[in-house]
């Protein structure tokens, strides 16, 4: 089982969380402080940290730089309602490796646990994927079934699978994929999205695979 310690001053949301990762089969160790969430990694072993940013004491962005810095190998998902892009871009300067803006579905938060310790995994590790990329043929696979795209959703997939639970953002999806470069605005990567989510039967209203990242972009979980 996943153990994870979250540290988070809302204490209702916090259980609501505990409660519902159990059903993920994710433990959660609560702190309501940031003292006590670094008294908690001292003393024991986790295999990742869900982190408010708006913390009583200290704030959570130097809670972030600390942690990272003492426990390097540790990864942190910011979950926060403060959705200034200063907040997320010096999160991630920090060491955060992902950056979750309440409100959220707590199976997000669960699929965004997974695919991060699925990049930590030892090589000999069997990962299950759901997407393979075979670059020769330049096709998309669910299984056994290719999924039929055009040029430009194929690079977009192929370029995330690579990156997978990185967040990326609308720009640098224009700056890199040259197939989607004369579609210049950033309105039209939300449109390729949506008939890319499409066709790998991906749940608009609750996407599995590919994740809205609030003010960033998206993100691809191949679990």
């Amino acid at each position: 089982m996943i153990k994870i310690l979250m540290i988070e001053d809302d204490v209702e949301l916090a259980q609501l969380l505990q409660d519902s990762l159990a059903k993920e089969e994710i433990e959660t160790i609560l702190a309501f402080t940031p003292l006590e969430g670094l008294t908690a990694l001292q003393r024991e072993s986790f295999d990742a940290l869900v982190l408010d940013l708006s913390l009583p004491q200290i704030d959570g962005l130097e809670i972030c730089r600390i942690v990272h810095e003492s426990i390097p190998t540790l990864p942190i998902i910011i979950s926060s309602a403060r959705s200034d892009m200063g907040d997320k871009v010096m999160g991630f300067e920090r060491g955060a490796d992902d950056f979750l803006p309440k409100p959220y579905d707590p199976r997000e938060l669960a699929y965004r646990l997974r695919a991060i310790l699925r990049r930590g995994a030892t090589f000999n590790e069997p990962v299950y994927q759901t997407f393979k990329n075979d670059e020769e043929r330049h096709v998309i696979t669910r299984g056994k079934q290719e999924v039929k795209l055009t040029m430009a959703e194929y690079d977009i997939v192929s370029y995330m699978l690579k990156k997978e639970g990185f967040v990326i953002s609308r720009e640098e999806l224009l700056l890199n994929i040259g197939s989607i470069k004369y579609e210049s605005s950033l309105k039209s990567i939300d449109v390729i999205m949506g008939r890319i989510r499409q066709k790998i039967g991906d749940d608009p209203k609750k996407p599995r695979f590919i994740l809205s990242v609030r003010g960033v972009g998206y993100k691809f979980v191949n679990a």
